[in-house]
């Protein structure tokens, strides 16, 4: 396992793993276009090596070390794979804190009947007002038995427009994972990738907020 799994000449573990970092895990920089078929041979390589058969002769203290790891390992591929959650992890290790914009957020809170608390970007202050006065006349229609077609055309064109948002949201994001990777490149100053982090922050706040509103029009529309 790529430093992740020292060993002695006899095959036993030499240190353990106390890192929080997925990238380290994977002996990766923290940068955010990976290429996504080496990380996962990488972690079907290192995978092998901690596999239960592996380790059936082993010690049970040396057992369980090996599925600690591989317990590692396999957090460490889910959040690097995706690139939302990848870009979560960096900002994170970053010192942000990413609980309010994360999906796993937005899952947890939706499951619980709670909303989650999130400030509405200024830019989408007037289109989230409008759709809100929409969502509640199409509840009251519903309640009432009717149909308002105006009102659910109006909810389709809203959910196009959202979605349009998001499309170009993440075409931003992409230049940011281009602008932050030429940093670490060139081992900027961290003043320079606070800017680009900042700009990442709000982006994710932009597309969560957006998900959320895609997710209110869909359940009315149902």
């Amino acid at each position: 396992m790529n430093e992740t799994m020292n060993e002695t000449k006899n095959g036993t573990r030499n240190d353990v793993i106390t890192a929080v970092d997925h990238f380290a895990i994977f002996s990766l920089p923290r940068k955010l276009n990976l290429d996504v078929a080496a990380l996962e041979k990488s972690f079907y390589s290192q995978s092998r090596k901690l596999h239960p058969d592996v380790f059936v002769r082993k010690s049970a203290e040396e057992q369980l070390w090996a599925l600690e790891q591989s317990s590692q390992l396999n957090d460490a591929y889910r959040a690097l794979k995706d690139p939302i959650a990848r870009t979560e992890h960096l900002l994170e290790l970053e010192g942000v804190v990413l609980e309010e914009q994360s999906s796993s957020a937005t899952v947890a809170a939706r499951a619980s009947g709670n909303e989650k608390k999130q400030i509405v970007p200024p830019e989408l202050l007037e289109e989230v007002f409008e759709l809100n006065m929409q969502l509640q006349e199409i509840k009251m229609a519903k309640e009432m038995g009717e149909t308002e077609e105006e009102t659910v055309k109006s909810l389709e064109d809203s959910k196009k427009n959202f979605e349009a948002r998001s499309e170009a949201l993440m075409s931003e994001m992409h230049s940011l994972w281009n602008e932050w990777d030429a940093l670490i490149d060139a081992n900027a100053v961290q003043d320079k990738k606070i800017i680009v982090r900042d700009k990442m922050v709000a982006l994710l706040n932009q597309r969560s907020y957006i998900r959320n509103l895609l997710w209110d029009v869909n359940a009315a529309l149902a």
